[in-house]
């Protein structure tokens, strides 16, 4: 694939992504209400093997059904080392028109993606199928982030790539029990003082995996979602792992909870102040080209054409965000 395949991505909001287990349909409504930006059905680790096949049909029947407003509406199809793969992707392929989105857990190379992106040309074409699916993949494995270049260059049906780091922590066995969390081991210690006072430091164990995912997806016009934080029930913690990964360039982050879309869309939404500065640096640098400047000082910071394509960057992200009529 190309470099050009970049420009064209299909561009969505995806701010918030929040997990409903396909069955239980008690939840359905409530999702399709919510003011999430991204909706999956899951299929795969909230579901029991002995339910699979339920919930396969319990998916169709939802996407078929209810009214999920223009929300981008993805399943969560079981990994392509189970025996229910190929069901979950051809039958909800070829049945349900509302998908926007195949997610597919585990993803370990490019193989991986180009192997679902075939047997969605395939289903399409037999089904005349006037709407194409998209791929996005959860990043979650020694390999999947190993290969995380190649994994973003490997088909332009890709849009999207998910740090799962509930997996990725079973897969590092750093014996984790709450996923998305930082770790009091992961620290060190400063050289005592006169006092002999020492003072812990705590580091992120999961910026490598994160770095390199997000930089993958930039490097091939991909959004970048960060995943799970499982304990719901701390909603602050929630909103500093949602600031860290917004820092590092992801533009959305997992809801496994209805609790934490609202938290999610906040922190990926620029903020009063970023649109601010904004109008006033494309100002500010309107009036420096007319005199034949490319630069200008703002409040003693230098301020340059850079400045100007990341005031932009929010401008668009501000007019995405009001085309789909989200808060």
């Amino acid at each position: 694939m190309s470099a050009s395949t970049i420009t064209a991505r299909r561009e969505r909001l995806h701010r918030s992504e929040l997990a409903v287990p396909a069955t239980s349909p008690r939840f359905f409504e409530k999702a399709a209400r919510s003011a999430a930006d991204v909706i999956f059905l899951d299929l795969e680790d909230a579901v029991a093997d002995r339910m699979k096949d339920e919930a396969r049909r319990a998916a169709m029947s939802a996407l078929n059904e209810i009214d999920w407003g223009r929300k981008t509406m993805a399943v969560r199809v079981n990994g392509l080392d189970t025996p229910w793969a190929l069901r979950d992707i051809v039958d909800i392929a070829r049945r349900c028109p509302r998908l926007d989105l195949i997610l597919l857990p585990k993803a370990g190379s490019a193989f991986d993606v180009r192997f679902v992106a075939h047997l969605l040309t395939l289903v399409e074409r037999e089904e005349q199928r006037d709407k194409r699916v998209g791929i996005e993949v959860l990043i979650e494995t020694a390999q999947g982030v190993a290969h995380a270049e190649e994994i973003a260059a490997s088909s332009e049906r890709l849009e999207a790539m998910i740090f799962g780091v509930g997996d990725y922590t079973v897969d590092m066995r750093t014996n984790d029990p709450v996923f998305g969390t930082p770790s009091e081991r992961y620290a060190v210690l400063t050289s005592p003082q006169q006092d002999g006072q020492r003072q812990r430091h705590w580091n992120d164990q999961w910026h490598f995996a994160m770095a390199r995912i997000v930089n993958a997806c930039r490097a091939w016009g991909l959004r970048a979602i960060d995943g799970p934080f499982t304990d719901f029930a701390d909603a602050e913690g929630y909103a500093a792992s949602a600031q860290r990964a917004a820092a590092l360039g992801f533009e959305g982050k997992w809801a496994i909870h209805p609790s934490q879309v609202e938290p999610a869309n906040g922190v990926f939404s620029p903020s009063a102040a970023q649109a601010a500065w904004s109008a006033r640096i494309l100002d500010a640098l309107e009036l420096a080209s007319a005199r034949g400047d490319g630069a200008v000082n703002d409040g003693g910071v230098l301020v340059d054409l850079a400045h100007a394509k990341q005031a932009r960057q929010i401008r668009r992200r501000m007019a995405l965000i009001e085309s789909q009529g989200a808060g």
